[in-house]
């Protein structure tokens, strides 16, 4: 058996937490991972982890590459990736990477990418960890560090959680999502998917709730929501109201798009700006149900390590001084 290779991508912000990018590296090594690609730790431009040009090569190396990596792991978010999706090398990046072992692991603006990798080339990504924040948290999260490894070594797998919401769901489409903002910053540009029938999942961070709501708002009125069959929501981390808000929080806002979108929403994931966060498939079959309190999404035909490749054993964490 091997070990995987994590080859580190800086697609946005710069590492400014230079302290946590050295604990998930050491982290993932004393799991027995080699990690590769540091030098993107050092790059710094205005608030960028480097130039357009160096940022996007990172992605379009990927093309080009005699040894690809086990995963292509995102560092950090902030804000970057946008502006690198005139310049990926779609065309490449699928002949090379379509139906090969190699994963890319990313969230908050990594969305971006994700969006359009499969809107132009249709390649799969996941919706996960990222070095810093949660490889690298001061204390490892036990759910982020589980999922992950059972998520990118098997070829079905499901997230499971309580939930408060009270209908009954059992909807199947292509499971998609991730941040709300950079979702609805790509409508109507060739990066934003046609994804029909869909369970689309959003998660965001620091917006107050009437920007959540009109974000909600903009999917809706552009008729993406009507053409999903259910909308799951994660983490929605610091988004408090104002003073003025007279307690319209982000439960007024979901139950109003609850009114109005005509879909299932489903409550509570796991998943976007905290420690405990599920790792999830961007693009593939998946099957959602809801009853009695508790929530299952269950989803298949994503790209996995190659069997011969070893992971953390469940259960086991990795210690560091």
């Amino acid at each position: 058996m091997t070990h995987p290779t994590i080859r580190l991508i800086a697609p946005s912000g710069y590492p400014h937490d230079r302290d946590a990018m050295a604990r998930g590296v050491e982290r993932l090594r004393a799991a027995g991972c080699n990690v590769d690609g540091t030098e993107v730790l050092d790059r710094v431009e205005h608030r960028f982890a480097g130039s357009d040009e160096a940022r996007a090569a990172d992605f379009n190396a990927l093309a080009t590459m005699p040894v690809l990596p086990d995963i292509a792991l995102s560092v950090r978010g902030g804000y970057g990736a946008t502006r690198l999706l005139e310049h990926l090398h779609y065309d490449a990046l699928r002949e090379r990477l379509a139906g090969t072992n190699t994963l890319l692991v990313g969230h908050s603006d990594f969305t971006a990418l994700q969006m359009a990798l499969y809107a132009k080339g249709g390649l799969v990504t996941f919706g996960g960890p990222m070095l810093g924040a949660d490889f690298g948290a001061p204390a490892l999260n036990g759910l982020m560090w589980e999922h992950f490894w059972h998520t990118v070594g098997e070829p079905q797998a499901s997230a499971r959680w309580a939930t408060p919401t009270q209908a009954q769901v059992d909807v199947e489409g292509p499971l998609w999502g991730g941040n709300l903002a950079m979702l609805c910053s790509l409508l109507g540009t060739p990066y934003f998917p046609a994804i029909d029938g869909g369970i689309l999942f959003v998660e965001d961070v620091g917006e107050p709730p009437f920007r959540i709501e009109r974000l909600l708002y903009q999917l809706h009125l552009s008729g993406v929501l009507g053409r999903q069959r259910a909308l799951v929501l994660g983490h929605f981390t610091h988004c408090r109201p104002h003073t003025y808000d007279n307690g319209y929080d982000t439960g007024a806002v979901f139950e109003q798009m609850a009114r109005v979108a005509g879909l299932p929403i489903v409550h509570g994931l796991p998943f976007g700006h905290e420690a405990d966060k599920f790792t999830l498939p961007f693009g593939v079959p998946a099957r959602l149900q809801v009853a009695d309190g508790q929530a299952s999404l269950s989803f298949r035909g994503h790209p996995t390590l190659d069997p011969a490749i070893s992971r953390p054993v469940p259960g086991t964490f990795p210690q560091i001084p």
